[in-house]
């Protein structure tokens, strides 16, 4: 397995709740050391109370921060994550995480559209917030269910251009950004959201030059699907086996027996929890391993067995 990441120690400072699903959560290193800056766009990947590794998009300002302020929404169907978050996570508590990384970085344009769906909104807030700081034009779409659910309504409508739609959970409510996307202009877009929301953008948005589209995306693999069925994975360093119910992954299944492991974006795509496999046939649902290592490595954090049970080695 390749070499786990540095870790920081922080402290949850405060905690405001946005609304009545979503928290904001501000950490301070635990030590008082200087903190790494960041860009607008970037995320930490946060070591939940119950153990789950999830990436969180930072909101405040990058320059010289003494902070590091995130807002986590509490999924309906969380497997640990955003759950411990909201119930675990209190003022005083301390977390580990890894240091800012961005994939969502702005580029360097004359104008900005910016897209946001729900908790999509954070990445793009950190990228409003510098762009309103440096004088750059930005236009701002921010589409969510209703006005109660809605994080930073209040700062959100305070920017010289935006838009804010509220659907009510009526599909045939949703916005249409065709009048707004027709004709590609000298900008680039940058959108966050769920799935339909970024499948529609990318949709409206096939006739734009494709450098000037970007998208922020968290959940690349789909870990548990609804056919997917218990099995039993063995443990080759100490001989254990362990149960993996068909609604958790390998990795959650060995946290939650005590066995120790590594891993960062519980995604498919670090390659952090890369595991020898001994024996057995495997689903492989990741985005790193090579075609030549998948008979003998398994990622655990996504992928399965496709029959039977499997041997692997940490």
């Amino acid at each position: 397995m390749e070499t786990p990441t540095q870790r920081l120690d922080m402290t949850v400072s405060a905690r405001l709740e946005l609304t009545p699903e979503i928290s904001e959560f501000t950490l301070v290193p635990v030590d008082g050391v200087e903190l790494p800056s960041f860009t607008a766009g970037s995320h930490i990947t946060v070591e939940t109370p119950d153990g789950a590794m999830r990436r969180y998009s930072l909101v405040n300002d990058g320059a010289s921060p003494k902070e590091y302020v995130i807002a986590v929404k509490r999924e309906q169907n969380s497997r640990g994550g955003s759950q411990s978050m909201h119930e675990k996570a209190v003022e005083g508590a301390t977390l580990s995480i890894e240091a800012p990384e961005n994939e969502f970085e702005l580029v360097d344009a004359e104008k900005y559209i910016l897209i946001a769906g729900g908790i999509g909104i954070t990445p793009i807030l950190a990228m409003a917030r510098h762009l309103k700081r440096s004088g750059k034009f930005f236009e701002l779409f921010y589409c969510t269910r209703t006005a109660e659910g809605t994080a930073y309504l209040d700062e959100v409508q305070s920017f010289a251009k935006v838009t804010v739609h509220h659907d009510e959970g009526d599909i045939d409510n949703a916005f249409d950004f065709w009048d707004r996307l027709e004709k590609p202009d000298n900008e680039h877009i940058f959108c966050c959201g769920p799935a339909g929301l970024m499948d529609e953008i990318k949709a409206l948005t096939g006739h734009w030059p494709d450098k000037s589209v970007h998208f922020e995306d968290f959940s690349p693999i789909e870990v548990v699907r609804k056919d997917d069925v218990s099995f039993k994975v063995t443990v080759a360093n100490n001989g254990e086996t362990i149960e993996v119910p068909a609604d958790r992954s390998i990795l959650e299944a060995l946290r939650d027996a005590g066995v120790s492991t590594v891993s960062s974006c519980e995604s498919g795509t670090c390659g952090t929890c890369k595991c020898k496999l001994l024996s057995g046939k495997v689903d492989h649902r990741d985005m790193v391993l090579m075609d030549e290592e998948k008979p003998d490595h398994i990622m655990i954090c996504v992928s399965r067995a496709a029959d039977g049970d499997l041997t692997i080695e940490i």
